[in-house]
C-alpha cells in the first residue's frame, strides 16, 4: 500500500492530470480521495505533494509564457501567429504538446494547492511551525495561479477552497466565471494572510520557496493590475459576462483600487526597510574604470552616493550583473522571488536564442528599432532632444581610435548606438557588437565581433529566417564567459521572476493616480492603520533608486507633479527597466494602449543590405515578413472548445467563437 501510495504522489502530475483540459473531472477527484486516509500521513508524502504542487510553477513563469516574445519590443519567428493574431478557441497555439488548452496548468496548481493546505494537518510528523510554513506556501501557489490566470483570460471561476465533492454529478461541478474583483479580493486576502505566516528569509537550499516579501510582492503586482484601466471602471468591457447574464467587471472607476495598490507596494517597501532586506543590487565602479565609462558629470548627481547620485555605482554593471548571473541569486538584495531550477534553463534558453549563428546559438530573437529608439542618450535626453543638437546621429562610424578611448562601442558600429544609457549596453546587442564567449576552448570563438549584414554568417541568407529579423538582438542575459562552442558553457542565471524594482515602480505609478489632497486610511497586511495619498516625495523615493542606479538623471519638478507626464515617463520607464521581463506585453494591455502600440508595424535596420551598402542597412525599415495585428478581442485568451464543452457554465470571451 505505502509503495502504491508512493507512486500515486510522484505521479499526480501526470496520471491524475492526462486528460489535461477537464480540471474538474471527477475521476481526479476520486483518486485523490481514495489516497487522502494515507497520503498525508508521513513527512515524505507531505513533500513529495508539495514538490507536485510547486512543479505547476514551472509552466507558467513569466520567462516561460507563451507571450514572452509576442509584443512590440521582441519578435521570434516562433511567436509570428501570436503577433499576427492568427489563433482561437480551437487553435490555441499551446507550447504544450499533450493537449490544446492551458487552462489545466493554472487549475491543476490550484486544485493540488487547495488539497494540500485542506489536509496538511493531518502529519503527526510535522511540528505547528512547520504545518504553518507549509501551508503558507501552497496558499502562495495557489494564489500565482489564480494571478497567472485573470492576467491571460480575465474573470475566471473560483474553485472552493475545500475542495469539490466527489459524490456531485459533473453537471453540478461545473463552475461559471467569477466577477473579476472577487478574484481580485481573494487574490489580496489569501497573499495577505500567506504573509503573516511566510518566514521573511529562506536558506539557500529554499531560494525557489516562496517568502514574505514574495507574498506581499504578488499582491502589489495583482493590485496594479486590478486598478489598471482594463478592469477598472472600463465601460468597453460591458459584454464580458456569465453564463447568467452578470457583468463581470465593474463599470464603474474606483481611484481607491490605486491606493490599494499603492499601500501594497509600501508593504514590501517598509518590510525592506524593517529587515534591511531589499534594496537595488548596486556595484561600486573599479578603479581602473575610465572617465569614459562613467555617465557625463552631472552636478546634482555625480558627486553623491547612491541612491542621491551615482557616485559609488557602475551603472552598466549594477544593472546587467542582476541578470547575466554575474551575482547568485541568495546574494542579490534585489531578489524577492525566484523559481530556481527551471527559471534558469528558461533565461538560458534565452541565450540560446539571441546567441549568433556564428556561436553555435540559434540567432533569431530580435530587438524592434521601437526599442532600441525608446532608450535615452547617457545624460538622460531623448534621441528627439539629442538630435536637435546633432548629437544624436544615424550616419558614420566608429574608428579603431574611438574604440580605444570608448570601451561601449568597438570599431565599425553605427554612431547611432553611440552615446546611450548604460541599460542599452547592457540590453542590446547591435550590429557589430562584441560577443566575449570566454569560456570557449578555441580563440576563435572569443571576442567575436558579430555582424548581421546580408550574406555573412549570422545575416539574412536567401528567404531563410536564420538571423535576427531586425538586424539586432537580445543581450540582457548574456554572460560574457557564455559559450556554446567546444569547451564552452553557459552561466548559471537566476530567473527575476519578483524583483524589488519592480516595487518601487507600482508604488510610484499607483501613488501617481490619486488625485492630489486626497487621503486614503487603508490597513497594511498586519492590520495596522495607514494613510495613502499622492506624494511627490514618495514617488522621488522610488523612481529615484532607479534611475540614479542607471545612472540618469531622475525627472523635474514639473513632471513629478503632472499626473499625465508623469504617467508617460513611467510607461517609458517599465519599457526599458523591465524589457524582455515579459512585462511589457501585459502592461500594454492593462493600460489600455496596446491598440495604438501593438498595431504599429515592426521596423527595423535593412537586413537585405550587405556590408557593401552599410550605410543604408540602418536605414529603418518594416520588417516584411511581419504583419501586426490586434483587434478588442484579444485582451483575453479564447477559451477552447473542449473546455467549453465540458463545463456548460464556463462563457466564452467576447468576441470569440463558442464551438465550430
Amino acid at each position: 500500500m505505502k509503495k502504491l501510495l508512493y507512486t500515486i504522489l510522484l505521479s499526480l502530475g501526470t496520471f491524475l492530470f492526462t486528460a489535461c483540459t477537464d480540471y474538474i473531472n471527477v475521476d481526479k477527484y476520486f483518486y485523490d480521495q481514495v489516497s487522502l486516509d494515507s497520503a498525508f500521513s508521513k513527512r515524505v508524502y507531505v513533500e513529495g505533494w508539495l514538490s507536485s504542487a510547486y512543479s505547476v510553477m514551472d509552466n507558467i513563469g513569466e520567462y516561460r509564457e507563451p507571450f514572452r516574445w509576442a509584443s512590440d519590443d521582441l519578435y521570434h519567428p516562433d511567436m509570428k501567429e501570436y503577433v499576427e493574431g492568427n489563433y482561437s478557441a480551437d487553435h490555441q497555439l499551446s507550447d504544450d504538446d499533450r493537449n490544446n488548452s492551458r487552462l489545466w496548468k493554472y487549475y491543476e496548481g490550484i486544485r493540488k494547492a487547495s488539497t494540500f493546505i485542506d489536509n496538511v494537518d493531518r502529519c503527526p510528523e510535522l511540528t505547528m511551525d512547520e504545518k504553518t510554513d507549509l501551508k503558507g506556501q501552497a496558499r502562495f501557489l495557489r494564489a500565482y495561479c489564480y494571478w497567472a490566470l485573470i492576467r491571460v483570460y480575465g474573470p475566471v471561476p473560483l474553485i472552493p477552497t475545500e475542495g469539490l465533492d466527489v459524490n456531485l454529478s459533473y453537471e453540478e461541478l461545473s463552475l461559471p466565471r467569477e466577477p473579476f474583483d472577487n478574484v481580485v479580493d481573494f487574490i489580496d486576502a489569501e497573499l495577505a494572510e500567506t504573509a503573516r505566516s511566510l518566514p521573511i528569509k529562506r536558506t539557500v537550499n529554499n531560494l525557489g520557496r516562496p517568502t514574505r516579501g514574495a507574498a506581499l510582492g504578488l499582491r502589489a503586482r495583482v493590485l496594479l493590475y486590478a486598478a489598471s484601466p482594463l478592469f477598472n471602471g472600463n465601460i468597453d468591457l460591458f459584454d464580458v459576462k456569465d453564463c447568467y447574464g452578470n457583468q463581470l467587471v465593474s463599470q464603474t472607476y474606483d481611484e481607491t483600487k490605486w491606493a490599494k495598490a499603492a499601500a501594497a507596494a509600501k508593504d514590501v517597501i517598509e518590510l525592506a526597510k524593517a529587515s534591511n532586506l531589499y534594496e537595488l543590487y548596486v556595484i561600486a565602479p573599479k578603479a581602473t574604470v575610465l572617465p569614459s565609462q562613467r555617465p557625463p558629470y552631472n552636478e546634482l548627481y555625480s558627486d553623491k552616493n547612491y541612491p542621491e547620485g551615482w557616485a559609488d555605482v557602475d551603472p552598466l554593471l549594477s544593472y546587467k550583473s542582476i541578470f547575466d548571473g554575474t551575482i547568485l541569486g541568495s546574494k542579490n538584495p534585489e531578489l524577492i522571488f525566484t523559481r530556481t531550477r527551471e527559471g534558469t534553463a528558461h533565461i538560458n534558453d534565452w541565450v540560446y536564442q539571441s546567441t549568433p549563428k556564428t556561436l553555435r546559438g540559434n540567432n533569431r530573437l530580435a530587438v524592434t528599432q521601437k526599442q532600441v529608439n525608446a532608450y535615452a542618450m547617457n545624460d538622460g535626453r531623448s534621441i528627439t532632444e539629442a538630435a536637435s543638437t546633432n548629437d544624436y546621429v544615424t550616419e558614420g562610424f566608429t574608428t579603431q581610435a574611438y574604440a580605444t578611448e570608448n570601451p561601449f562601442l568597438p570599431a565599425k558600429v553605427n554612431l547611432m548606438y553611440n552615446n546611450r544609457e548604460p541599460r542599452f549596453y547592457a540590453s542590446i546587442a547591435y550590429n557589430g557588437s562584441v560577443w566575449e564567449a570566454s569560456s570557449a576552448s578555441e580563440s576563435d570563438y572569443r571576442d567575436k565581433q558579430i555582424f548581421y549584414y546580408r550574406g555573412l554568417n549570422d545575416g539574412k541568407q536567401g528567404f531563410k529566417e536564420e538571423c535576427p529579423l531586425t538586424g539586432i538582438t537580445l543581450k540582457k542575459f548574456y554572460n560574457s564567459e557564455d559559450s556554446r562552442t567546444e569547451g564552452g558553457y553557459l552561466v548559471d542565471k537566476t530567473e527575476m521572476t519578483i524583483r524589488y524594482g519592480e516595487i518601487l515602480l507600482i508604488y510610484a505609478e499607483a501613488l501617481n493616480e490619486l488625485t492630489s489632497g486626497q487621503v486614503y486610511h487603508l490597513t497594511t497586511y498586519t492590520g495596522a492603520d495607514v494613510e495613502i495619498q499622492r506624494n511627490v516625495d514618495e514617488m522621488r523615493y522610488a523612481i529615484k533608486r532607479i534611475r540614479m542606479r542607471a545612472g540618469v538623471p531622475d525627472y523635474s519638478d514639473e513632471i513629478y507633479e503632472n499626473p499625465k507626464k508623469f504617467f508617460e515617463k513611467i510607461v517609458h520607464e517599465r519599457q526599458i527597466e523591465f524589457f524582455a521581463e515579459t512585462q511589457r506585453f501585459y502592461d500594454l494591455r492593462r493600460w489600455k494602449i496596446v491598440e495604438e502600440h501593438e498595431s504599429e508595424q515592426i521596423y527595423g535596420c535593412n537586413t537585405l543590405m550587405n556590408e557593401e551598402y552599410k550605410d543604408m542597412y540602418y536605414l529603418p525599415v518594416r520588417v516584411a515578413e511581419l504583419q501586426t495585428s490586434f483587434s478588442r478581442k484579444q485582451y483575453f485568451w479564447p477559451i477552447s472548445f473542449d473546455e467549453l464543452k465540458r463545463n456548460k457554465n464556463l462563457s466564452q470571451a467576447p468576441g470569440w467563437q463558442y464551438y465550430d
